[in-house]
């Protein structure tokens, strides 16, 4: 009888193995990619946005790399008052989060990122769209004369403030008759009216502020080129990203703003540095 009851049990355990192969063979191929992302956590993206805009720029993207399954995503609010205090406020957010991070940066963003990334070990990757990628040492106004095509000195408008001790400085606003070409004339027209009406301006300190760390000396880097970005002038785009030894895309045709009207474009490259630094 114990003999048999050996047999017995041996029996059930081989059986049990044949069903559970047999089961493995029949579930689709995407059910094993899917738990194989269950098992490997994805980062969290962190988007940083740009002046004379606010985090609602991201949505079409936030939509995209969540339907993709990255369920960790921020989009901070940038404060816009210059390096010496939009940098601490950003570290700040990326100090409050556990896990890999890809830092994302969109235009004055991307100066941030530069210097907000230097020396945190979980940020993975950065991505720059339609972004500046400063040095140490840079400041922003210089670079963006460095070649012909921006919009922006042009476009201005200098609103003054009131700072603590009663001094002042000064805002920069993008003027309602220029704000579509400068900024996002691939966007329709009744979309960027309430752009320009709703823009957040940035202190014009921002500009003379000096980049102190380059943080993708040392972080790999992705980034995106709009060819039609009348902000930030492609060329310069491509200066900056073949001096950081990026991983560049072109986008033929987009504007400023390309997370806004080529949002799978751009979750498809921030998924990509994902993916790369996982």
């Amino acid at each position: 009888m114990q003999i048999r009851h050996v047999i017995d049990r041996r029996r059930a355990v081989a059986g049990g193995a044949a069903i559970a192969a047999t089961a493995a063979l029949l579930l689709p191929s995407g059910s094993a990619a899917a738990a194989a992302d269950t098992a490997k956590p994805k980062p969290t993206i962190v988007l940083v946005h740009g002046g004379f805009a606010d985090a609602s720029g991201w949505n079409g993207v936030i939509a995209e790399l969540r339907k993709d399954g990255y369920k960790k995503i921020i989009a901070p609010a940038n404060p816009l008052r210059g390096l010496p205090t939009d940098v601490p406020y950003i570290r700040s957010v990326l100090k409050s989060i556990k896990g890999p991070i890809v830092l994302v940066g969109h235009s004055y963003g991307g100066a941030v990122i530069t210097n907000a990334a230097a020396g945190n070990t979980s940020v993975n990757a950065l991505v720059y769209v339609a972004a500046f990628a400063p040095d140490k040492g840079e400041q922003l106004g210089p670079l963006l004369g460095k070649f012909p095509g921006s919009l922006i000195p042009t476009s201005l408008q200098e609103v003054p403030y009131p700072l603590p001790g009663g001094k002042s400085g000064v805002d920069l606003y993008i003027r309602a008759d220029m704000f579509r070409a400068a900024f996002a004339a691939d966007l329709p027209a009744s979309t960027t009216d309430l752009m320009q009406l709703t823009q957040r301006p940035f202190a014009a300190r921002s500009l003379t502020d000096v980049t102190t760390a380059a943080a993708w000396r040392t972080i790999p880097s992705w980034a995106i080129v709009s060819t039609a970005d009348k902000a930030i002038p492609p060329a310069l785009e491509r200066w900056f990203y073949k001096r950081a030894k990026s991983h560049t895309i072109e986008v033929k045709g987009a504007s400023h703003v390309p997370m806004m009207s080529h949002p799978v474009t751009i979750a498809n490259l921030i998924e990509k540095a994902a993916e790369a630094t996982s």
